[in-house]
Protein backbone atom coordinates (compact mmCIF):
# COMPACT_ATOMS: atom_id res chain seq x y z
CA UNK A 1 0.00 0.00 0.00
CA UNK A 2 2.76 2.58 0.46
CA UNK A 3 4.25 1.53 -2.56
CA UNK A 4 1.31 2.03 -4.61
CA UNK A 5 0.48 5.87 -2.61
CA UNK A 6 4.54 6.66 -3.76
CA UNK A 7 3.93 5.87 -7.13
CA UNK A 8 0.87 7.82 -7.49
CA UNK A 9 2.35 10.44 -5.58
CA UNK A 10 5.45 10.07 -7.94
CA UNK A 11 3.12 10.41 -10.90
CA UNK A 12 1.02 13.13 -9.78
CA UNK A 13 3.81 15.13 -9.40
CA UNK A 14 5.17 14.45 -13.14
CA UNK A 15 1.36 15.00 -14.60
CA UNK A 16 1.45 18.42 -13.05
CA UNK A 17 5.52 19.07 -14.32
CA UNK A 18 4.14 18.27 -17.34
CA UNK A 19 0.98 20.59 -17.62
CA UNK A 20 3.62 23.58 -16.26
CA UNK A 21 5.67 22.61 -19.40
CA UNK A 22 2.79 22.90 -21.65
CA UNK A 23 1.47 26.24 -20.59
CA UNK A 24 5.11 27.81 -20.98
CA UNK A 25 5.73 26.45 -24.05
CA UNK A 26 2.41 27.93 -24.91
CA UNK A 27 3.33 31.40 -23.34
CA UNK A 28 6.35 31.46 -25.43
CA UNK A 29 4.36 30.96 -28.59
CA UNK A 30 1.94 33.37 -28.27
CA UNK A 31 5.24 36.04 -27.76
CA UNK A 32 7.06 35.10 -30.85
CA UNK A 33 3.88 35.45 -32.46
CA UNK A 34 3.12 39.10 -31.07
CA UNK A 35 6.97 39.83 -31.32
CA UNK A 36 7.10 42.66 -34.78
CA UNK A 37 10.03 41.74 -37.35
CA UNK A 38 13.19 44.55 -37.15
CA UNK A 39 15.25 45.27 -39.90
CA UNK A 40 18.49 44.80 -37.74
CA UNK A 41 19.77 41.82 -35.87
CA UNK A 42 18.48 41.14 -32.24
CA UNK A 43 20.41 41.93 -29.22
CA UNK A 44 21.94 39.39 -27.30
CA UNK A 45 19.80 39.49 -24.63
CA UNK A 46 16.51 39.49 -26.87
CA UNK A 47 18.52 36.00 -28.61
CA UNK A 48 18.86 34.51 -25.14
CA UNK A 49 15.46 35.18 -23.92
CA UNK A 50 14.15 33.68 -27.20
CA UNK A 51 16.39 30.44 -27.27
CA UNK A 52 15.28 30.37 -23.36
CA UNK A 53 11.77 28.18 -23.18
CA UNK A 54 10.89 29.62 -19.48
CA UNK A 55 11.18 32.89 -20.29
CA UNK A 56 7.70 33.99 -19.70
CA UNK A 57 6.04 37.90 -21.08
CA UNK A 58 7.55 40.65 -18.63
CA UNK A 59 4.27 41.24 -16.32
CA UNK A 60 3.51 44.93 -15.46
CA UNK A 61 4.94 45.58 -11.94
CA UNK A 62 2.42 47.44 -9.61
CA UNK A 63 3.61 50.94 -9.35
CA UNK A 64 4.06 53.40 -12.50
CA UNK A 65 5.93 56.64 -13.04
CA UNK A 66 5.80 58.59 -16.14
CA UNK A 67 9.15 59.42 -17.49
CA UNK A 68 10.10 62.96 -19.15
CA UNK A 69 9.02 61.75 -22.66
CA UNK A 70 5.74 60.96 -20.90
CA UNK A 71 5.77 57.24 -21.09
CA UNK A 72 4.20 55.54 -18.05
CA UNK A 73 5.70 52.84 -18.01
CA UNK A 74 9.10 53.56 -15.46
CA UNK A 75 12.29 51.43 -15.93
CA UNK A 76 11.39 48.73 -13.48
CA UNK A 77 7.99 47.95 -15.87
CA UNK A 78 10.40 47.57 -18.60
CA UNK A 79 12.67 44.91 -17.50
CA UNK A 80 12.18 41.32 -18.07
CA UNK A 81 12.95 38.43 -16.21
CA UNK A 82 13.54 34.53 -16.21
CA UNK A 83 11.73 32.87 -14.13
CA UNK A 84 14.88 30.69 -13.83
CA UNK A 85 16.34 33.40 -11.89
CA UNK A 86 13.92 34.16 -9.39
CA UNK A 87 14.75 32.42 -5.65
CA UNK A 88 11.92 30.40 -5.97
CA UNK A 89 10.00 28.48 -8.49
CA UNK A 90 6.81 26.55 -9.51
CA UNK A 91 9.10 23.69 -8.92
CA UNK A 92 9.96 24.44 -5.46
CA UNK A 93 6.31 24.71 -4.95
CA UNK A 94 5.49 21.39 -6.54
CA UNK A 95 8.37 19.75 -4.58
CA UNK A 96 6.74 21.23 -1.57
CA UNK A 97 3.54 19.93 -1.39
CA UNK A 98 4.70 16.86 -1.93
CA UNK A 99 6.91 17.03 1.10
CA UNK A 100 4.54 18.14 3.07
CA UNK A 101 0.99 17.12 1.94
CA UNK A 102 0.72 14.19 4.61
CA UNK A 103 1.40 16.90 7.68
CA UNK A 104 -0.63 19.69 7.26
CA UNK A 105 -4.44 19.84 6.93
CA UNK A 106 -6.06 20.34 3.25
CA UNK A 107 -8.05 22.90 4.07
CA UNK A 108 -11.54 24.04 2.46
CA UNK A 109 -12.41 26.29 0.07
CA UNK A 110 -16.16 27.00 0.05
CA UNK A 111 -18.11 29.33 -1.12
CA UNK A 112 -19.76 31.83 1.55
CA UNK A 113 -23.33 32.72 0.10
CA UNK A 114 -23.77 35.42 2.72
CA UNK A 115 -20.81 37.00 1.94
CA UNK A 116 -20.95 36.58 -1.96
CA UNK A 117 -24.35 38.72 -1.45
CA UNK A 118 -22.92 41.47 0.36
CA UNK A 119 -19.60 41.60 -2.23
CA UNK A 120 -21.59 41.43 -4.96
CA UNK A 121 -19.55 38.59 -6.16
CA UNK A 122 -18.80 34.92 -5.89
CA UNK A 123 -16.50 34.91 -2.62
CA UNK A 124 -14.39 31.79 -1.80
CA UNK A 125 -13.07 31.52 1.91
CA UNK A 126 -9.71 29.42 2.08
CA UNK A 127 -9.97 28.41 5.60
CA UNK A 128 -6.29 28.46 6.76
CA UNK A 129 -7.77 28.74 10.31
CA UNK A 130 -8.25 25.23 10.27
CA UNK A 131 -4.38 23.99 10.60
CA UNK A 132 -3.76 22.78 13.82
CA UNK A 133 -1.95 25.90 15.24
CA UNK A 134 -4.25 28.02 13.64
CA UNK A 135 -2.15 29.43 10.56
CA UNK A 136 -1.23 29.04 7.23
CA UNK A 137 2.33 29.18 8.87
CA UNK A 138 1.95 25.78 9.24
CA UNK A 139 2.85 25.11 5.23
CA UNK A 140 6.17 26.99 5.47
CA UNK A 141 7.16 25.39 8.62
CA UNK A 142 7.08 22.10 8.04
CA UNK A 143 8.57 22.79 4.35
CA UNK A 144 11.67 24.36 5.93
CA UNK A 145 12.64 21.96 8.62
CA UNK A 146 12.41 19.01 6.21
CA UNK A 147 14.45 20.78 3.83
CA UNK A 148 17.43 21.50 6.28
CA UNK A 149 16.55 17.10 7.58
CA UNK A 150 17.45 16.51 3.37
CA UNK A 151 20.38 19.16 3.77
CA UNK A 152 22.78 18.65 7.49
CA UNK A 153 20.78 15.11 7.94
CA UNK A 154 20.69 14.29 11.59
CA UNK A 155 22.94 17.08 12.67
CA UNK A 156 20.07 19.39 12.31
CA UNK A 157 18.49 17.46 14.63
CA UNK A 158 21.01 17.65 17.23
CA UNK A 159 21.98 21.66 16.95
CA UNK A 160 18.07 22.38 15.87
CA UNK A 161 16.39 25.95 14.59
CA UNK A 162 16.06 28.78 16.23
CA UNK A 163 13.38 31.81 14.94
CA UNK A 164 12.06 35.21 15.94
CA UNK A 165 8.40 35.37 16.22
CA UNK A 166 5.49 36.42 17.99
CA UNK A 167 3.21 34.65 17.11
CA UNK A 168 1.67 32.24 14.17
CA UNK A 169 4.96 31.29 12.90
CA UNK A 170 6.79 30.48 16.27
CA UNK A 171 3.49 28.15 17.08
CA UNK A 172 4.19 26.40 14.00
CA UNK A 173 7.66 25.80 13.89
CA UNK A 174 7.34 24.49 17.52
CA UNK A 175 5.06 22.18 16.59
CA UNK A 176 6.19 20.53 13.52
CA UNK A 177 9.36 20.72 15.33
CA UNK A 178 8.23 18.62 17.60
CA UNK A 179 6.80 15.97 15.02
CA UNK A 180 9.93 15.59 12.87
CA UNK A 181 12.31 15.73 16.12
CA UNK A 182 13.89 18.82 15.78
CA UNK A 183 14.47 20.86 18.79
CA UNK A 184 12.99 24.20 18.49
CA UNK A 185 13.89 27.71 20.31
CA UNK A 186 11.81 30.90 19.63
CA UNK A 187 12.66 34.29 20.85
CA UNK A 188 9.40 35.99 21.79
CA UNK A 189 9.14 39.96 22.15
CA UNK A 190 7.30 40.96 25.54
CA UNK A 191 4.67 41.92 23.83
CA UNK A 192 3.85 38.41 22.62
CA UNK A 193 0.60 37.36 23.93
CA UNK A 194 0.74 35.16 26.73
CA UNK A 195 -1.11 32.12 25.08
CA UNK A 196 0.80 32.10 22.21
CA UNK A 197 3.99 31.29 24.51
CA UNK A 198 2.13 29.10 26.56
CA UNK A 199 1.05 26.78 23.60
CA UNK A 200 4.68 27.04 22.23
CA UNK A 201 5.87 25.98 25.47
CA UNK A 202 3.98 23.06 25.11
CA UNK A 203 5.29 21.95 22.01
CA UNK A 204 8.20 21.83 23.97
CA UNK A 205 9.69 24.95 22.22
CA UNK A 206 12.64 26.09 24.08
CA UNK A 207 11.23 29.59 24.71
CA UNK A 208 13.18 33.09 25.14
CA UNK A 209 11.54 36.54 25.94
CA UNK A 210 13.47 39.09 25.08
CA UNK A 211 13.21 42.99 23.17
CA UNK A 212 10.49 45.17 23.45
CA UNK A 213 9.54 44.69 19.18
CA UNK A 214 9.92 41.82 16.74
CA UNK A 215 13.05 43.39 15.36
CA UNK A 216 15.00 43.40 19.18
CA UNK A 217 13.92 39.77 19.13
CA UNK A 218 15.89 38.73 15.83
CA UNK A 219 18.82 40.93 16.49
CA UNK A 220 19.30 38.54 20.01
CA UNK A 221 18.53 35.52 18.08
CA UNK A 222 21.09 36.27 15.32
CA UNK A 223 23.38 36.26 18.02
CA UNK A 224 22.41 32.47 19.19
CA UNK A 225 22.84 31.49 15.37
CA UNK A 226 26.93 32.00 16.44
CA UNK A 227 27.08 31.35 19.82
CA UNK A 228 24.64 28.02 19.98
CA UNK A 229 25.32 26.56 16.43
CA UNK A 230 21.59 26.71 15.42
CA UNK A 231 19.97 27.49 12.41
CA UNK A 232 17.99 30.42 11.79
CA UNK A 233 14.03 30.05 10.05
CA UNK A 234 12.81 33.24 8.66
CA UNK A 235 8.80 33.05 8.88
CA UNK A 236 8.37 34.76 5.57
CA UNK A 237 11.58 35.49 3.45
CA UNK A 238 13.43 31.90 3.63
CA UNK A 239 12.93 30.33 0.06
CA UNK A 240 11.31 26.65 1.62
CA UNK A 241 8.90 28.92 3.91
CA UNK A 242 7.97 30.43 0.13
CA UNK A 243 7.53 27.81 -1.34
CA UNK A 244 5.50 25.79 1.57
CA UNK A 245 3.13 29.32 1.72
CA UNK A 246 3.07 28.72 -2.14
CA UNK A 247 1.06 24.61 -2.30
CA UNK A 248 -1.88 27.20 -0.97
CA UNK A 249 -1.84 28.89 -4.68
CA UNK A 250 -2.25 25.20 -5.93
CA UNK A 251 -5.25 24.08 -3.93
CA UNK A 252 -6.95 27.13 -4.60
CA UNK A 253 -6.97 25.94 -8.57
CA UNK A 254 -7.62 22.60 -7.95
CA UNK A 255 -10.75 23.65 -5.27
CA UNK A 256 -11.89 26.31 -7.65
CA UNK A 257 -10.63 25.93 -11.43
CA UNK A 258 -12.91 28.75 -12.29
CA UNK A 259 -11.20 31.57 -9.98
CA UNK A 260 -10.57 34.91 -11.43
CA UNK A 261 -9.27 36.74 -8.57
CA UNK A 262 -6.92 35.70 -5.42
CA UNK A 263 -6.93 38.57 -2.50
CA UNK A 264 -4.16 37.56 -0.49
CA UNK A 265 -3.12 39.86 3.05
CA UNK A 266 0.93 40.90 2.79
CA UNK A 267 3.15 41.23 6.26
CA UNK A 268 6.48 40.02 4.94
CA UNK A 269 5.59 39.00 1.64
CA UNK A 270 5.84 35.87 1.79
CA UNK A 271 2.57 34.32 1.39
CA UNK A 272 1.83 36.70 -1.83
CA UNK A 273 4.93 35.52 -3.19
CA UNK A 274 4.33 32.11 -3.00
CA UNK A 275 0.74 32.34 -4.01
CA UNK A 276 1.23 34.34 -6.66
CA UNK A 277 4.25 31.83 -8.43
CA UNK A 278 1.99 29.45 -8.35
CA UNK A 279 -1.53 30.54 -9.52
CA UNK A 280 0.04 32.88 -12.12
CA UNK A 281 1.74 29.61 -13.31
CA UNK A 282 -0.85 26.82 -13.48
CA UNK A 283 -3.36 30.02 -14.48
CA UNK A 284 -1.89 33.32 -15.90
CA UNK A 285 -5.18 35.13 -16.59
CA UNK A 286 -5.98 34.93 -13.34
CA UNK A 287 -5.81 38.76 -10.67
CA UNK A 288 -3.84 38.21 -7.92
CA UNK A 289 -4.29 41.48 -5.12
CA UNK A 290 -2.42 42.19 -2.14
CA UNK A 291 -3.67 43.98 0.63
CA UNK A 292 -1.69 45.28 3.62
CA UNK A 293 -3.17 47.48 6.25
CA UNK A 294 -2.59 51.35 5.95
CA UNK A 295 -0.87 51.52 9.39
CA UNK A 296 1.95 48.86 7.70
CA UNK A 297 2.25 49.38 4.29
CA UNK A 298 5.94 48.01 3.63
CA UNK A 299 5.04 46.20 0.58
CA UNK A 300 3.80 49.43 -1.02
CA UNK A 301 6.70 50.97 0.08
CA UNK A 302 9.22 48.33 -1.23
CA UNK A 303 7.19 49.15 -4.85
CA UNK A 304 7.97 52.54 -5.27
CA UNK A 305 11.62 52.59 -4.19
CA UNK A 306 12.10 49.44 -6.19
CA UNK A 307 13.72 47.30 -3.09
CA UNK A 308 12.29 46.69 0.83
CA UNK A 309 13.22 49.39 2.64
CA UNK A 310 12.06 49.94 6.23
CA UNK A 311 8.80 51.88 6.37
CA UNK A 312 7.10 53.48 9.65
CA UNK A 313 4.36 51.62 11.77
CA UNK A 314 1.78 52.39 13.76
CA UNK A 315 -0.34 49.73 16.38
CA UNK A 316 -2.80 47.72 13.83
CA UNK A 317 -5.45 45.17 14.14
CA UNK A 318 -3.67 43.13 11.42
CA UNK A 319 -0.88 42.76 14.06
CA UNK A 320 0.04 39.55 12.14
CA UNK A 321 1.01 41.65 9.36
CA UNK A 322 2.63 44.61 10.78
CA UNK A 323 6.12 43.89 9.46
CA UNK A 324 8.38 46.91 8.73
CA UNK A 325 10.59 45.94 5.86
CA UNK A 326 9.28 42.80 3.62
CA UNK A 327 11.76 39.81 2.87
CA UNK A 328 14.19 40.27 -0.10
CA UNK A 329 13.67 36.91 -1.62
CA UNK A 330 10.02 37.15 -1.49
CA UNK A 331 9.59 40.94 -2.71
CA UNK A 332 11.91 39.52 -5.77
CA UNK A 333 9.54 36.85 -6.54
CA UNK A 334 6.04 38.57 -5.93
CA UNK A 335 6.76 41.65 -7.53
CA UNK A 336 6.96 40.11 -10.81
CA UNK A 337 3.55 38.10 -10.22
CA UNK A 338 1.04 40.30 -8.36
CA UNK A 339 -1.47 42.85 -10.65
CA UNK A 340 -1.86 45.13 -7.42
CA UNK A 341 -1.26 46.04 -3.77
CA UNK A 342 -3.81 48.26 -2.28
CA UNK A 343 -4.19 48.72 1.47
CA UNK A 344 -7.23 48.76 4.00
CA UNK A 345 -8.21 50.56 7.21
CA UNK A 346 -8.45 49.77 11.10
CA UNK A 347 -12.48 50.27 10.04
CA UNK A 348 -12.79 47.83 7.22
CA UNK A 349 -10.76 45.03 9.30
CA UNK A 350 -13.22 45.33 12.47
CA UNK A 351 -16.06 44.86 10.00
CA UNK A 352 -14.32 41.85 8.22
CA UNK A 353 -13.62 40.18 11.64
CA UNK A 354 -17.53 41.34 12.60
CA UNK A 355 -19.04 39.79 8.97
CA UNK A 356 -17.02 36.50 9.35
CA UNK A 357 -18.02 35.86 12.91
CA UNK A 358 -21.43 36.87 12.22
CA UNK A 359 -22.20 35.31 9.26
CA UNK A 360 -19.57 32.70 8.64
CA UNK A 361 -19.04 31.37 12.38
CA UNK A 362 -15.63 31.87 11.66
CA UNK A 363 -12.79 33.65 14.41
CA UNK A 364 -10.00 35.07 12.28
CA UNK A 365 -7.33 37.58 13.33
CA UNK A 366 -7.18 41.03 11.91
CA UNK A 367 -3.93 40.05 9.67
CA UNK A 368 -6.06 37.47 8.42
CA UNK A 369 -8.83 39.19 7.71
CA UNK A 370 -7.28 41.93 5.37
CA UNK A 371 -8.20 40.56 2.04
CA UNK A 372 -11.97 40.49 2.79
CA UNK A 373 -11.66 44.27 4.27
CA UNK A 374 -10.78 45.52 1.21
CA UNK A 375 -13.53 43.82 -0.67
CA UNK A 376 -16.85 44.73 1.48
CA UNK A 377 -18.22 47.68 0.49
CA UNK A 378 -15.93 51.14 0.47
CA UNK A 379 -12.80 49.36 0.68
CA UNK A 380 -10.27 49.24 -2.08
CA UNK A 381 -11.09 46.65 -4.34
CA UNK A 382 -15.05 47.62 -3.95
CA UNK A 383 -15.19 47.89 -7.91
CA UNK A 384 -17.09 47.41 -11.09
CA UNK A 385 -14.39 44.96 -13.04
CA UNK A 386 -15.03 42.56 -9.60
CA UNK A 387 -18.55 42.29 -9.43
CA UNK A 388 -19.67 38.71 -10.59
CA UNK A 389 -16.11 37.14 -10.73
CA UNK A 390 -14.99 34.18 -9.02
CA UNK A 391 -12.81 35.08 -5.88
CA UNK A 392 -10.81 33.37 -3.39
CA UNK A 393 -9.79 34.95 -0.10
CA UNK A 394 -7.70 33.07 2.07
CA UNK A 395 -8.49 33.67 5.72
CA UNK A 396 -4.92 33.40 6.66
CA UNK A 397 -5.18 32.90 10.78
CA UNK A 398 -7.25 32.81 13.75
CA UNK A 399 -4.89 33.19 16.80
CA UNK A 400 -6.54 36.22 18.54
CA UNK A 401 -6.70 36.78 22.11
CA UNK A 402 -10.49 36.61 23.77
CA UNK A 403 -9.79 40.04 25.20
CA UNK A 404 -8.46 41.72 21.62
CA UNK A 405 -11.38 39.88 19.78
CA UNK A 406 -13.90 41.80 22.49
CA UNK A 407 -13.02 45.20 21.49
CA UNK A 408 -12.17 44.19 17.64
CA UNK A 409 -15.98 43.43 17.63
CA UNK A 410 -17.26 46.50 19.61
CA UNK A 411 -15.21 48.67 17.25
CA UNK A 412 -16.91 46.29 14.23
CA UNK A 413 -20.04 47.10 15.31
CA UNK A 414 -19.14 50.97 15.83
CA UNK A 415 -18.09 51.12 12.24
CA UNK A 416 -21.75 49.11 10.94
CA UNK A 417 -23.49 51.75 13.13
CA UNK A 418 -25.10 48.93 15.53
CA UNK A 419 -23.13 50.49 18.39
CA UNK A 420 -23.17 54.61 18.80
CA UNK A 421 -22.72 57.45 21.96
CA UNK A 422 -23.85 60.87 22.22
CA UNK A 423 -23.77 63.23 24.62
CA UNK A 424 -27.70 64.76 25.38
CA UNK A 425 -28.67 68.07 27.93
CA UNK A 426 -31.26 66.86 30.41
CA UNK A 427 -32.76 68.57 33.76
CA UNK A 428 -31.11 67.35 36.69
CA UNK A 429 -34.58 67.48 38.66
CA UNK A 430 -36.21 63.88 39.66
CA UNK A 431 -37.51 62.89 36.40
CA UNK A 432 -34.59 64.29 33.84
CA UNK A 433 -32.96 61.03 32.89
CA UNK A 434 -35.97 59.24 33.20
CA UNK A 435 -37.74 60.72 30.03
CA UNK A 436 -34.44 60.75 28.17
CA UNK A 437 -34.63 56.50 28.59
CA UNK A 438 -38.41 56.73 28.31
CA UNK A 439 -37.46 57.90 24.60
CA UNK A 440 -34.67 55.32 23.58
CA UNK A 441 -37.45 52.68 24.87
CA UNK A 442 -40.09 53.91 22.19
CA UNK A 443 -36.93 54.04 19.59
CA UNK A 444 -36.43 50.67 20.45
CA UNK A 445 -32.61 51.71 21.50
CA UNK A 446 -30.70 49.43 24.31
CA UNK A 447 -28.59 51.03 26.28
CA UNK A 448 -25.56 50.03 27.08
CA UNK A 449 -23.86 52.26 29.05
CA UNK A 450 -25.06 55.60 30.52
CA UNK A 451 -23.55 58.54 32.92
CA UNK A 452 -24.08 62.00 33.89
CA UNK A 453 -21.70 65.04 34.29
CA UNK A 454 -22.01 68.28 36.11
CA UNK A 455 -18.88 69.69 36.49
CA UNK A 456 -18.35 70.15 32.89
CA UNK A 457 -21.91 72.00 31.83
CA UNK A 458 -21.12 75.85 31.49
CA UNK A 459 -24.78 76.66 31.39
CA UNK A 460 -27.69 76.57 33.52
CA UNK A 461 -27.38 75.05 36.96
CA UNK A 462 -30.50 72.52 36.77
CA UNK A 463 -28.98 70.90 34.11
CA UNK A 464 -26.41 67.79 33.42
CA UNK A 465 -25.11 66.35 30.51
CA UNK A 466 -25.86 62.66 29.90
CA UNK A 467 -23.33 60.56 27.86
CA UNK A 468 -25.49 57.34 26.22
CA UNK A 469 -23.42 54.21 24.56
CA UNK A 470 -26.67 52.65 22.80
CA UNK A 471 -27.04 49.39 20.52
CA UNK A 472 -28.77 49.79 17.19
CA UNK A 473 -29.88 48.23 14.25
CA UNK A 474 -27.85 50.27 11.46
CA UNK A 475 -27.50 53.53 9.88
CA UNK A 476 -31.23 53.96 9.42
CA UNK A 477 -31.89 53.23 12.81
CA UNK A 478 -29.44 56.11 13.77
CA UNK A 479 -31.00 58.40 12.04
CA UNK A 480 -34.65 57.80 12.83
CA UNK A 481 -33.35 57.89 16.63
CA UNK A 482 -31.29 61.50 16.31
CA UNK A 483 -34.56 62.72 14.42
CA UNK A 484 -36.64 61.81 17.46
CA UNK A 485 -34.21 63.26 19.82
CA UNK A 486 -34.03 66.59 18.29
CA UNK A 487 -37.70 67.02 17.80
CA UNK A 488 -37.78 66.57 21.80
CA UNK A 489 -35.92 69.07 22.41
CA UNK A 490 -33.05 67.53 23.70
CA UNK A 491 -29.41 69.06 22.93
CA UNK A 492 -27.33 66.42 21.47
CA UNK A 493 -24.11 66.39 20.33
CA UNK A 494 -22.92 63.01 18.31
CA UNK A 495 -19.36 62.07 17.24
CA UNK A 496 -17.79 63.36 14.04
CA UNK A 497 -18.17 59.74 12.70
CA UNK A 498 -21.51 59.68 13.81
CA UNK A 499 -22.52 63.11 12.87
CA UNK A 500 -23.61 62.72 9.59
Amino acid sequence: MIARNSITAVRSTIQRCEHTNKILTKRLHTLKSKRLPTAGAATSSEASRSNNPRTPPSRRPLSSTSDEHGDTDSPLQKQKFDEASLPVSFSDISRAQVAIRNGIVRTTCEKSHFLSDIIGANVFLKAEIRQFTGSFKERGARNAILHHLREMGDGFKESGAIAASAGNHALALAYHGKLLGVPVTVVMPTVAPLAKVDKCRKFGARIIIKGAHIGEAKEYAETLVESEGLTYINGYDDPPIVAGAGTMGIEIIDDVPCVDAVIVPVGGGGLIAGVSCAVKTLKPCVKVYGVEPEFCASFTAALKAGKPVDTPTTPTLADGLAVPIVGSTAFQVARHYVDETVLCTEKQISLAVLRLLENEKMVVEGGGTAGLAALLPGGALDRPELKGKNIVVPLCGGNIDTTVLGRVLDRGLAADNRLCNFTATVSDRPGGIAKLTALLHDQQASIKDIYHERAWLQSNVDQVQVKCVVELQGSEHVGRLKTALTDAGYTVSWPLSDAS
